[in-house]
């Protein structure tokens, strides 16, 4: 039996969200994730270029020297790249029937949040998967994300801050080090744009149907701006390759590849939490399976080394889990199925 699926809110799903009372229910979401958490993490920045933000990086210093009586002075400067980073946008529309909402009666209002929500949702998730792993190589609408950029194993550059996990099928997982700065990484929107996800109820309109026959609707907008740039990629590790078998069979020293992360993050000295009057903020990214296993390895390892560890803190009035001082974020993004980094 072939299975129709509609595109569209019908009277059906109307009366599938409506309670005995007759009211709209409260829906469980339980598609939901942690993305909306994740995006609160994100720095916001206008682009300097229309759709493109470019920024200078300092590659070179320049040479001094010792010197001696009526000699010269050698000449120097230092050097500098120019560094491109490009937005994209996602978008989705939200049609209801008009005559649907005036069958719903009292509940047209209502209906159209129920609809509006998992909208939100939907696209919260599409922008933190878009910070993790979306490349414009693939996709010339997408924006460049971290995964893009910390993709190789190496000890000079960009590729000294990705450790190696030791997985080399295509079940493994990362874990991140983000510091979020105006001098670190920091989130993008097009110049005269607003950042975040924008909802905009553009009232009733006229459209068609699929033999071209009008009739009119209620219809929202959904669409955000993003892109991304890593200014000073010191700032940021990726722990790639953490087999996630491995990992639950408890033989992957999560905490050793921990210490050699924090170890490579630039500004480890001075973990700095969002909103508390600094000009930057290191996280940390992994999964629920991660996050249990770290959890896992910490009690085995009983209290005697609990700073290396994971240990609560409190942010904006709400514990979370650290470790050194740097708050975990529980990322459902993040895959377990990421090919190997070679």
């Amino acid at each position: 039996m072939t299975t129709l699926v509609q595109n569209w809110l019908s009277m059906a799903d109307v009366y599938k969200r409506t309670d005995g009372a007759g009211n709209i229910a409260d829906i469980i979401e339980m598609l939901n994730n942690t993305s909306q958490d994740i995006l609160a993490d994100f720095m916001m920045m206008e682009c300097n270029s229309g759709t493109k933000h470019t920024h200078t990086i300092r590659t070179g210093l320049p040479s001094v020297s010792w010197g001696a009586l009526y000699e010269g002075i050698p000449q120097s400067k230092s050097q500098t790249q120019q560094v491109d980073d490009t937005t994209g946008f996602v978008e989705q529309m939200s049609p209801v029937d008009k005559r649907l909402l005036e069958l719903a009666g009292q509940n047209a209002n209502a209906v159209r949040m129920t609809e509006s929500e998992p909208f939100i949702e939907s696209m919260a998730q599409e922008l933190v998967t878009a910070f993790f792993y979306h490349n414009p190589a693939t996709n010339v609408r997408y924006p460049k994300g971290l995964g893009a950029r910390y993709n190789a194993l190496g000890t000079t550059g960009i590729a000294n801050q990705v450790i190696d996990g030791g997985g080399e099928e295509a079940d493994n997982t990362s874990i991140w080090l983000v510091t979020w700065g105006s001098n670190a990484t920091v989130g993008l929107y097009p110049q005269g744009t607003k950042s975040g996800i924008t909802q905009e109820d553009k009232g009733e309109q006229r459209v068609t149907d699929a033999n071209g026959n009008p009739y009119f609707v209620m219809e929202e907008l959904f669409r955000a701006y993003i892109g991304f740039a890593v200014k000073d990629w010191r700032r940021n590790v990726r722990i790639a390759n953490i087999d996630v078998s491995d990992m639950q069979a408890g033989s992957v020293d999560l905490y050793g590849l921990l210490r050699k992360a924090y170890y490579r993050l630039h500004n480890r000295r001075i973990p700095k939490v969002k909103d508390q009057g600094d000009t930057g903020y290191t996280v940390m990214y992994c999964n629920r399976d991660v996050l249990e296993a770290l959890d896992g390895l910490a009690t085995n390892a009983g209290s005697s080394d609990s700073f290396i560890r994971l240990r609560p803190m409190e942010i904006q009035g709400k514990e979370v889990l650290s470790y050194r001082g740097i708050p975990i974020r529980e990322c459902d993004a993040l895959l377990n199925t990421e090919a190997a980094v070679a």
